[in-house]
């Protein structure tokens, strides 16, 4: 079903009056407003900053947009899952819209199952590869009723699988009874050897069990064996180290989706082989895709040894033990310029313990090697920063903005800090500070090569009505920032940034803890939707991309017709973002020559590590460096 929407104008309040003495202060209040709005909407000020405008959807069609990804059709995919709301997700009511910036229609689609916190990635296809979700909510130890713990299910059979439905019980020695959360199947027992020299090694998968009953009597503070229930003969049994009634924290799944853009639905594939919650999916050179982190089926943070990669053409997740690397949730991972080699800024998302899988550096996929990079400022303040390129991929710089302490902490910082991961030595270096404090910032890279720094709050979820209400553009020529229109919507937690294929910048969601300066009211999601028009689209008319191929290979060279002379192009992958992570984005300028017939030819790089295939938005840019709307294009 597509619906409109309306934009919502603050209009200024106007006395037609002479006001009595009691009613000076909310008259002098109606003056400002005026005055500031009249300000903001005048051309100069537009020309010089920018402009903001707030667009809201019908009541029905607004989304807890934890998700937000720029399709190849335009078209923008927001996903909600269940929303972060526990009634929704235990009533199976999960959500995806998507959004036509340009018409404003909204088409509702059918979600399979709680996507909320996936990972999610673009393929050579232009499909968006969403992995994992929310197999179970946080139980927090006070309303912990139920005994609960991961479980270790064994197969010792070497001729056949065996696959158990959610619900399966298993027993222990002194008849407790404990059900599974969720399918499983545990492949045959792996057979080597012959004759007396025969081994047998059991093959094994991880579940979460629950007690049957209410109360601590199911509590076991000890390793023990589980039989299944009904089954015969004892070659698939179950081990716990322990089942309490501890705190149960959040829990991944592990089905994946290939969201198809054209079609609007969301098609299966193969499962992962680790659930996640909160992990971060990686494009690689050749299409395949890497994953890493997240919360697995039991709450604890995936272990490195579980890395996977999925294949596009298979359609499947191969494990990758020899990646064994253990990252804090939702890591800042970016492919480099090197093939095999990634680039961790250090930014995540917060779950993990404060001594590991934290420390930026790069990561040597031909031998797993790790090799840490020093000089981040406020190094214990990188959970909830964001990271992005700085400028052309080409250029190999990583910027890291803002971030806060571990966990629930008020410590936020103003740090912008540079690495270029070309140097000889590369180390952090300090660029310009925000104005306050942020947390949950988004940096956006736009056509001309600036980056826009928009959302946050100084503390941990917007508590005490700390949303900053600024916005910056970085500008890496001159490693300096200006200052452009302050956003109206205030943005931090489950909140993202993208760019649009018409250069302007739209930002959604939010979901603050509560919304009082007391913090005695509980917060509310942020369904608005606000959209940026940076000042380059208010320097006068722009230039136009008038025919383009659809699809180009690497290092190819093609031509493109344009409606007026323009000094530089730009190929942008698409925005995927949630929880300040958004590295699937990345510009990469192309060598532009004019052609005797008033086009362009353009040259795309031949290092697929540096235009990873997939889809892209050609941008041209003219001389007053106003930049033309995005055409698309696909690099296979």
């Amino acid at each position: 079903m597509r619906h409109r929407f309306r934009q919502h104008i603050v209009l200024p309040l106007v006395a037609t009056g002479v006001l009595g003495f009691a009613n000076f202060p909310p008259a002098f209040d109606a003056v400002t407003g005026w005055l500031h709005e009249r300000k903001i909407n005048s051309a100069d000020y537009k020309q010089a900053h920018g402009h903001w405008q707030i667009v809201e959807l019908p009541q029905r069609q607004r989304i807890n947009a934890i998700h937000a990804a720029v399709l190849p059709t335009g078209r923008l995919l927001l996903i909600a899952g269940s929303g972060n709301k526990r009634d929704q997700f235990e009533a199976g009511t999960f959500r995806t819209v998507v959004f036509d910036p340009e018409s404003g229609a909204t088409t509702a689609v059918p979600t399979p199952t709680d996507l909320f916190c996936a990972g999610h990635a673009f393929l050579p296809d232009g499909k968006l590869l969403v992995a994992g979700g929310t197999l179970r909510y946080e139980v927090l130890q006070p309303d912990v009723t139920r005994a609960g713990g991961t479980m270790v299910v064994r197969n010792e059979s070497p001729d056949r699988a065996a696959s158990l439905r959610k619900g399966t019980t298993f027993i222990a020695p002194d008849g407790r009874r404990y059900l599974t959360n969720d399918d499983i199947t545990v492949e045959p027992a792996r057979k080597t050897g012959e004759g007396l020299a025969t081994k047998v090694t059991a093959s094994e998968t991880r579940v979460w069990v629950d007690a049957a009953g209410l109360g601590a009597g199911f509590v076991n503070n000890g390793p023990a064996q589980y039989r299944v229930d009904g089954a015969t003969g004892g070659d698939v049994y179950g081990v716990a180290e322990k089942i309490t009634m501890d705190k149960q924290d959040y829990q991944g799944r592990k089905e994946t989706y290939e969201f198809n853009p054209y079609t609007e639905r969301y098609e299966r594939v193969a499962d992962m082989h680790e659930k996640r919650w909160y992990p971060t999916l990686t494009a690689l050179p050749d299409g395949k895709v890497l994953s890493v982190s997240g919360l697995d089926g039991g709450g604890q943070v995936v272990n490195g040894a579980q890395n996977e990669i999925y294949d596009p053409a298979t359609k499947r997740w191969t494990l990758r033990p020899d990646l064994d690397r253990y990252f804090a949730t939702y890591p800042a991972l970016f492919q480099t310029a090197v093939p095999g080699r990634l680039f961790y800024s250090g930014s995540n998302a917060g779950f993990g313990p404060e001594d590991r899988g934290r420390e930026p550096g790069f990561w040597n996929l031909t031998d797993n090697s790790f090799r840490p990079v020093g000089g981040l400022r406020d190094a214990d303040q990188m959970e909830t920063s964001t990271s992005a390129w700085a400028g052309p991929v080409q250029n190999q710089t990583v910027m890291v903005v803002g971030g806060g302490g571990i966990g629930e902490s008020a410590r936020s910082t103003k740090r912008i800090d540079l690495i270029n991961l070309s140097d000889p030595d590369p180390r952090y270096r300090p660029g310009p500070d925000l104005p306050e404090g942020t947390r949950y910032a988004h940096a956006v890279t736009l056509p001309d090569d600036t980056t826009l720094i928009t959302n946050g709050s100084n503390d941990y979820r917007g508590r005490g009505m700390s949303d900053n209400h600024t916005a910056r553009l970085y500008h890496p020529a001159t490693n300096t920032l200006s200052v452009v229109a302050d956003p109206r919507v205030g943005r931090n937690y489950h909140s993202s940034a993208l760019l649009l294929p018409d250069g302007r910048v739209l930002t959604i969601g939010s979901d603050p803890l509560y919304r009082d300066k007391k913090n005695s009211i509980s917060g509310e999601f942020e369904q608005r939707i606000e959209i940026f028009t940076p000042p380059y689209l208010f320097q006068g008319s722009r230039p136009m991309i008038e025919d383009a191929p659809a699809a180009v290979a690497h290092g190819a060279t093609f031509e493109a017709m344009v409606s007026r002379p323009v000094k530089t192009a730009r190929l942008i992958r698409p925005g995927s973002a949630t929880h300040m992570l958004n590295t699937d984005q990345r510009s990469i300028a192309v060598d532009v020559a004019p052609t005797s017939t008033g086009g362009v030819t353009l040259t795309v790089p031949a290092e697929k590590a540096l235009v990873p295939p997939g889809p892209y938005l050609l941008f041209v840019v003219d001389e007053a460096g106003v930049p033309s709307v995005g055409r698309w294009l696909r690099v296979q």
